[in-house]
């Protein structure tokens, strides 16, 4: 519990010290933000905001959970998880092609930083490293950082096992390829309105933070009663998820409305990689549809009013992300994000209610 306050309280302060910092030397450097000319009128005024706040989020998870780590290893001698170190490399990659994006976009001036290619192929080298590191570094506990197939909770309902080491690992790759693509993304979509995907990001790793600490405390030859998980090191998981969800937390002092700095690409593509692999590394990679159902809703409304206006030359929504349409509507800002702040809320507490029924159920507790 200690190392797990140390973690918090570190992440709040680099967060509240850093972002100040943070937004002055980008002031210095007039790397703003471009705002799109066929979006909301109202979001003109946010141009030259200062963008690339994603690298104090990412610090500040980053040394949470460091000193987090330090103050077991001085106390008892537990030395860093690779699950841990996994899943933070997974959000440090994605954040640094989110940051090359971000000073693509300074330097053009302009909206659009890497090209669609670019930002593609990037995504699936580091996607490839993670996945493959994942299956081959060895870990403490004895439990894979990753397991080759698809689970909803725990056990894989479709394992890439059946044809063999090899296969498995190539279909391990391409289906990593896919959860941090679409969640990378995801979270890039949300990421429109001041606070809508720092907030939703906030409420969702508290979520997996829940997860992760039940995990740990009903790990497989723990002794603990019920059924038990197979997951590798669920503690430094739920600690870095703690810490993730605190940066979120601290930014939204300066990121809520108006916003005085933006997370940018930086932010939000490594946000989406910690999700991602979060989902991974706790064998909950379908639940977490659940978890971030709000990412999934804006994820679906782009691709709705694309597919539609394609086939019927007819837009389903005022404007997508539906966030958007929202506003278009006649909602102020505030208004939408808050209100899809308590959506985000719902969908992280049905899903922690389902992860527990399914504890529940296999422990013999549920008829």
């Amino acid at each position: 519990m200690i190392s797990l306050i140390i973690g918090i309280l570190v992440s709040l302060a680099v967060i509240a010290l850093g972002t100040p910092l943070l937004i002055r030397v980008i002031h210095r450097l007039h790397y703003g933000q471009y705002i799109r000319q066929d979006g909301p009128q109202s979001h003109l005024v946010k141009r030259g905001t200062p963008i690339m706040g994603g690298l104090v989020i990412v610090l500040a998870t980053i040394l949470g959970w460091a000193s987090s780590a330090i103050y077991r290893y001085v106390t008892k001698g537990d030395t860093p998880s690779a699950s841990a170190l996994l899943v933070l490399f997974a959000m440090v990659a994605m954040g640094s092609l989110g940051f090359i994006d971000d000073f693509a976009k300074v330097r053009k001036k302009q909206s659009m930083g890497l090209s669609v290619t670019d930002k593609f192929v990037g995504q699936f080298v580091l996607a490839t490293v993670y996945a493959v590191l994942a299956l081959v570094i060895p870990t403490k506990s004895g439990f894979p950082s990753a397991q080759p197939g698809m689970s909803f909770i725990e056990r894989p309902f479709l394992s890439f096992d059946f044809a063999g080491r090899t296969v498995a690992m190539i279909l391990f790759v391409i289906w990593v390829n896919f959860l941090m693509t679409a969640w990378s993304n995801a979270v890039n979509l949300t990421d429109g309105l001041d606070g809508l995907a720092a907030g939703s990001s906030m409420i969702a790793f508290a979520g997996y933070a829940l997860i992760a600490f039940w995990e740990s405390y009903h790990l497989l030859h723990s002794g603990h009663s019920g059924f038990a998980y197979a997951v590798s090191d669920p503690l430094d998981l739920s600690i870095i998820a703690v810490c993730a969800a605190v940066a979120c937390f601290g930014f939204l002092w300066f990121n809520s409305n108006p916003a005085t700095i933006f997370m940018g690409d930086t932010g939000s593509l490594a946000l989406g990689g910690l999700f991602a692999a979060l989902s991974i590394a706790t064998h909950t990679e379908f639940l977490a549809l659940i978890i971030g159902g709000l990412f999934v809703v804006e994820t679906l409304s782009d691709v709705i009013q694309v597919g539609c206006f394609k086939l019927t030359h007819k837009r389903v929504f005022k404007m997508a992300p539906i966030h958007h349409h929202f506003e278009l509507l006649g909602w102020n800002e505030s208004k939408v994000v808050v209100r899809f702040w308590m959506i985000e809320l719902l969908f992280v507490l049905i899903g922690v209610m389902v992860f527990y029924a399914d504890w529940a159920s296999r422990s013999g507790l549920l008829f």
